[in-house]
Order: C-alpha cells, then sequence, then structure tokens
C-alpha cells in the first residue's frame, strides 16, 4: 500500500504561526542551559538571516513553542533547517544518532490580534500549567521576561513592540497592560489541545513509575543489566509520562545518555 501523502501546510493570510517542536517519542531535548541557548541562537541566526518575526517562544523540556511571522523565506523551510540544525548538534554533544523530533512540527495559523495574544500568554503560561514554575516571569527560558522589561537570552531576538503596541503605543502602558494579560487565570487552548501536558513527578512517584515497568527487577540493578536488556527497560521508562531522562538517570543511577541513546 503507498503512504498517504501529507497534506500541505496551510498558509497563514498575516504570514503568523504558533509552532511546535517536539521530541519523538515525547523525548527530551534540551538536558542543560547549554542546548537552551544553542537552539536559541540557532533561531536568532535565522531571524537575521531571513527578517523573520519572533513574538514569543517558551522552551520545555520536551518541546518548544514559538510564535513567529515569516518573511523572506516560508516558515516550512525555516524551521526544517532550524529543527536540522540543532539536531546536528544535539547527536554530536551526547553521541547519539536517529530522529531528535517528531516527524514534522505541528502549526497553527494566527489571523487576528486577538487570537496573536492568546496564543503568547498560552505560550508563556505553559511551565506554570505544566507544575513546573508558579509565575510566568518564574521560567527564564521563554520571551515572558523580554516584554516585562528584563533581560532575555540572546538579546534582539525577542520582537516585543508589536504585541506591546496592540494595548498602547505608550511603553510603560503597554507593558503594564500586557502584564496583567499574561498573568490572568484562563483556560486557553492552542493548536487543538496538541500541547504535552505532562506534570513533573516527585522522585517517590517516578519511582513507583518505574517499578511498574520493571517486574521483578530492582532499580539498583538495572544498570548492571545486559545492554540489550537494559535498553529493553529503559525504552519502556522513557515512556512513562511526565519523567524526565534525567531525573530517572539520577533515581537509576545511570547516566542520561544511556537513556536519550535507548
Amino acid at each position: 500500500m503507498s503512504p498517504i501523502p501529507r497534506s500541505a501546510r496551510k498558509k497563514s493570510n498575516s504570514g503568523v504561526y504558533h509552532v511546535i517542536f517536539r521530541g519523538a517519542n515525547r523525548q527530551e531535548i534540551f538536558h542543560d542551559d547549554q542546548d537552551c541557548r544553542r537552539f536559541l541562537t540557532t533561531l536568532q541566526k535565522y531571524k537575521i538571516q531571513t527578517d523573520m518575526k519572533i513574538y514569543a517562544w517558551c522552551l520545555m523540556g520536551n518541546h518548544v513553542h514559538l510564535l513567529v511571522k515569516e518573511e523572506n523565506e516560508s516558515i516550512s523551510l525555516v524551521m526544517k533547517r532550524l529543527g536540522i540544525s540543532y539536531a546536528m548538534y544535539y547527536n554530536w554533544k551526547y553521541r547519539t544518532t536517529g530522529h531528535l523530533f517528531e516527524d514534522r512540527f505541528k502549526s497553527e495559523n494566527v489571523e487576528d490580534n486577538r487570537y496573536l495574544l492568546t496564543a503568547a500568554r498560552y505560550i508563556h503560561q505553559n511551565p506554570v500549567k505544566a507544575g513546573i514554575a508558579s509565575h510566568p516571569a518564574e521560567w527564564k527560558w521563554s520571551s515572558c521576561l523580554g516584554y516585562y522589561k528584563k533581560f532575555v537570552y540572546p538579546p534582539n531576538l525577542l520582537d516585543s513592540h508589536f504585541l506591546l503596541n496592540i494595548f498602547s503605543s505608550n511603553e510603560s502602558i503597554a507593558r503594564t497592560r500586557f502584564k496583567e494579560f499574561n498573568e490572568r487565570i484562563n483556560d486557553d487552548q492552542c493548536l487543538e489541545g496538541y500541547e504535552d501536558s505532562r506534570k513533573r513527578m516527585t522522585d517517590d512517584e517516578a519511582r513507583a513509575e518505574i517499578r511498574k515497568c520493571m517486574e521483578s527487577l530492582e532499580i539498583p540493578h538495572v544498570k548492571s543489566l545486559p545492554r540489550e536488556q537494559r535498553n529493553e527497560v529503559l525504552r519502556k521508562i522513557k515512556a512513562i509520562n511526565g519523567l524526565s531522562h534525567r531525573q530517572a538517570a539520577r533515581i537509576l543511577g545511570i547516566s542520561p545518555n544511556l537513556i536519550s541513546k535507548a
């Protein structure tokens, strides 16, 4: 049977898209600050090359949100180049092979200012709704702090003026109004609920879930298993909803690289 052809990505009339990259099999794609900085500097490189506008972003453990406007190059081409470039870095650093991201990035068209602001708020509140921050400004790997006139890395990546001007032409008033909107309690759903809604587990919860995958094995036994048997166990553990590679590695007493490569 011939494979079903992909449907063409519907072009946004405004040129603005909410984009999500997610790790293949929900694997983590950022393990430390260096990884986050590398992704953002790569994004900045393609922004400069194509004049793309970056209205918001948020880097989570196993996925990325971007709110962008295409300019001199289609969003599909820019995101493909971004994904390939970061995956090459990741595979080199962690000595892994194969696909890092899901087959295609997900996107939705943003056609009006109301939904533009909703998408930005949804992106900034992602860490809060995932249970890993109590306030949007606590998460340093999002664009939220830039809208609050605080430092975000890298400088000059964020194009904040367009969204701020929706609230007021006076910058001070605009920032105050944006902050109030950005932190408002809501039930926003973007990309039709595609978002990974996993909550971070406590170590006790994680140990209990890991034991369910191991049948008669004990946690200390994993690191001394033969390679193939160990990888089989690790693949089951990687699929646990809400468990990061780093947390699993800490509990199992092994390197995160072993989990990533399993």
